[in-house]
């Protein structure tokens, strides 16, 4: 039996993830006190069957007294029983949006701000995250991203990187991307769109991706942005960062951006030690703006 604890801060995804490990047929139970911990544990045994294989149970900043959990943990520990700690982050920003958005408060917002709610779960809950096998950080995945991250553990088994690193390309006239961490400025490469033939298309066709890479300064870059961030990424991990934004920018996020955003999603994926993903922006927006 695979017994899985899911936690994390409010408004990052326990929720959504328990749900997805029930649809994985995990027996899920959410928000159960800390003080029936042990009991549930001692229950195992007997739930335990042909239709309950593996078990998911999900504790927040409500469930109880911290102080007390940790106690427990480390007793079962002593005890033999085996577990993993599945801890859900993201960003506070991300998780003031989300919050204004669904019009909730915060459990902890004694104030009534947000933000201090976050700060005080997040003192409440360190602990934890310190102790997680995993941890997920949903600031910038969507739901189906997160259900491929949760099968790829709790189901195919795969190894999990911590880190999920995202190569977003984006156009400068549309602003620059708020959750940001690393901008690149690519102006200063070759333009296609003042050739005519290449101006309807984008960095996805292969003649802009070939007029655009077959530049010696081009060449340069990408040698130089690729060891520069071959370099950053193991310090931003060993700081405890989980997540990072690498944004390519041109001026409308159609041609260059587009471009170098591929080639350097490229030579990244060749390292199987994190998590990657790609995305473009505005690669579509001069094209929405003419309708």
């Amino acid at each position: 039996m695979r017994f899985v604890i899911v936690t994390g801060v409010s408004g990052a995804g326990k929720t959504a993830a328990l749900k997805m490990l029930e649809d994985a047929r995990y027996f899920c139970v959410d928000n159960l006190p800390i003080p029936l911990l042990e009991k549930f544990v001692s229950l195992m045994p007997e739930i335990h069957g042909e239709d309950v294989q593996n078990v998911a149970l999900g504790i927040d900043a409500r469930s109880g007294s911290m102080g007390e959990l940790e106690l427990i943990l480390d007793k079962m520990q002593e005890a033999g029983y085996q577990f993993e700690i599945l801890f859900m982050d993201a960003e506070d920003s991300v998780l003031v949006k989300r919050y204004k958005e669904t019009r909730r408060s915060h459990p902890l917002a004694m104030s009534g701000r947000i933000d201090e709610g976050i700060r005080l779960e997040r003192k409440k809950m360190e602990f934890l995250r310190r102790k997680a096998d995993y941890i997920i950080d949903t600031s910038h995945l969507l739901t189906r991203e997160l259900r491929q991250e949760i099968d790829k553990i709790f189901v195919d088994n795969e190894e999990f990187k911590n880190m999920m690193i995202s190569v977003l390309s984006f156009g400068f006239k549309y602003g620059i991307p708020a959750d940001a961490d690393l901008v690149f400025d690519v102006r200063f490469l070759p333009n296609p769109y003042y050739v005519d033939e290449l101006r309807p298309m984008t960095g996805l066709d292969d003649s802009v991706f070939n007029y655009v890479m077959d530049n010696e300064t081009a060449k340069r870059f990408m040698g130089k942005l690729e060891d520069m961030v071959n370099f950053l990424i193991p310090n931003y991990v060993q700081e405890g960062k989980t997540s990072l934004v690498i944004a390519i920018g041109c001026t409308g996020g159609k041609h260059r951006s587009v471009t170098i955003a591929r080639e350097l999603y490229s030579r990244l994926i060749k390292n199987n030690e994190y998590g990657f993903r790609l995305e473009h922006r505005d690669v579509e927006k001069d094209r929405l703006l003419k309708k």
